[in-house]
């Protein structure tokens, strides 16, 4: 297990910070299929393998001036709360209950990237829409990273996206918001005494090479043919392993 562990980290270390996620889904999904971490514990596991590389990633695309900070403060205004609030009260729901919530926000995820990889937004316009939207999203991802130790980075980007912004703007801007959700919701979740350290310090040394190497290899290709390919392969695993979560309940 050890052994694969590095490996698997490393492939969706660098195939999602390619894509301006957290990743933490992924590695949720790997903590509970292949490391058979219980959910909450995989949870708080999740946020402490992806963190070193989503900073990684936010360094990289704010270089690249794209990151709104305005859509982004205000995501962070309605997140962070929601954050905090989700972390305290995850410790209190069942572990049954914790893996049927999970399996739902991955199936709900692997269908949103489906969708995503053959519908195409129409930008909202309207001002006070666009920050209604943005702090609607901003909740749902804060909740996702507090109950579920998901890095959160789907509502984000797809609220993003449908107020307008382009994917880089949006995989940009998300990076930035997920650091500090997942800071918090890694600290919380860690004072619960939940985070399983060890198997989470060999997923992240992969997850690590993987965001340093991954992008240096894929700015040579393609960017929307890799993300084509690449959507729809992930979307599918994280049906898969929500499945695998919960039937054996």
């Amino acid at each position: 297990m050890y052994i694969i562990l590095p490996v698997l980290g490393f492939l969706v270390g660098g195939i999602v910070i390619s894509l301006g996620g957290g990743g933490a889904a992924f590695f949720l999904s790997i903590l509970t299929g292949v490391g058979h971490l219980s959910a909450s514990s995989a949870a708080a596991t999740s946020l402490f393998v992806g963190l070193p590389a989503l900073m990684v990633g936010s360094y990289s695309h704010w270089r690249t001036g794209n990151m709104c900070f305005h859509e982004g403060n205000q995501m962070l205004i309605a997140a962070l709360p929601s954050t905090i609030i989700g972390s305290l009260v995850a410790k209190y729901i069942p572990e049954t209950i914790y893996s049927w919530i999970i399996f739902i926000i991955f199936i709900l995820l692997g269908v949103q990237m489906l969708l995503q990889s053959f519908h195409r937004n129409t930008p909202v316009k309207n001002k006070t829409h666009r920050s209604g939207m943005t702090y609607v999203f901003g909740i749902l991802s804060g909740l996702m990273v507090g109950i579920a130790g998901l890095s959160g980075g789907g509502p984000l980007v797809a609220g993003l996206l449908l107020i307008g912004l382009t994917m880089q703007q949006a995989a940009a801007t998300s990076s930035y918001v997920l650091v500090i959700t997942s800071i918090v919701g890694l600290f919380l979740h860690a004072t619960q005494g939940h985070t399983a350290w060890g198997m989470g310090a060999v997923l992240m040394i992969g997850a690590l090479l993987g965001s340093a190497i991954a992008p240096r290899f894929l700015s040579r290709l393609n960017p929307q043919k890799v993300t084509l390919v690449l959507r729809p392969i992930m979307s599918l695993f994280l049906i898969l392993m929500g499945l695998k979560l919960v039937i054996h309940l």
